[in-house]
């Protein structure tokens, strides 16, 4: 709870892995033999200001997934809800099964988590209805048409990638997700929120939290990771 708002966790670990070239779910790669979203279920857990998470998984995984849980101790009510057949979709039915006032929404397969992140991102939502960690753009970034030719480029200071966690006011996530249902130039929540007209606030994270995309992300973390006993 940060003041007298109760906050949920949304960790996604419910997508088809289509760019990690395999026919397993790439949340449940293992590194340091440990599943990879548990890296961020822990650090949600142990956050001051969050009270309960929603572990949002396939249909088909329940079982596995909560025979995971059961080899972690978890200080907080973790609710294991079905995921649909979109992000979008995943995280709507994760803000229609939460009753909190704020949400903190995490990609289970970007374990490089940081409890500073959380709390940065959520202290901001007294001035915004939605704030996200991201990272300045290292490179020139150019905008294009549909056929590959360049329409603008943008000013490299002002180009921000953008990562997890995402934090919002769930009311206000909830009623922009009934209205934009099913659009599908929507990326990400923070997207959402835009076409509504509300203001982001961009919260500097660093170049380390990264998602895991493809197999050689694994190994890029396996570096980065320090091994954890959960």
């Amino acid at each position: 709870m940060i003041g007298n708002k109760r906050v949920s966790g949304i960790l996604l670990i419910a997508g088809n892995s289509t760019r990690f070239n395999s026919n397993n779910n790439k949340n449940l790669e293992r590194i340091n033999n440990l599943p990879i979203f548990l890296y961020s279920l822990k650090v949600l857990d142990s956050n001051q200001y969050i009270d309960n998470i929603f572990l949002v998984v396939k249909e088909e995984e329940k079982d596995l997934i909560s025979l995971e849980l059961k080899s972690i101790e978890m200080s907080k009510e973790v609710f294991v809800i079905a995921g649909g057949a979109t992000r979008q979709q995943s995280v709507f039915n994760a803000l229609k099964a939460s009753n909190s006032d704020f949400v903190v929404i995490q990609d289970g397969a970007r374990p490089m988590l940081k409890d500073e992140y959380i709390n940065s991102s959520l202290s901001e939502l007294v001035n915004y209805a939605g704030t996200t960690i991201a990272v300045k753009s290292k490179d020139t970034i150019k905008i294009a048409d549909d056929n590959d030719v360049v329409i603008e480029t943008t000013k490299r200071q002002n180009t921000w990638i953008i990562q997890t966690p995402q934090c919002f006011d769930r009311e206000v996530l909830l009623t922009a997700h009934v209205r934009q249902d099913g659009n599908p130039d929507i990326t990400d929540d923070c997207m959402m929120l835009e076409n509504e007209g509300h203001k982001i606030k961009l919260i500097e994270g660093d170049y380390s939290n990264i998602k895991v995309t493809t197999k050689e992300d694994i190994n890029i973390i396996k570096e980065l990771i320090t091994p954890t006993k959960l």
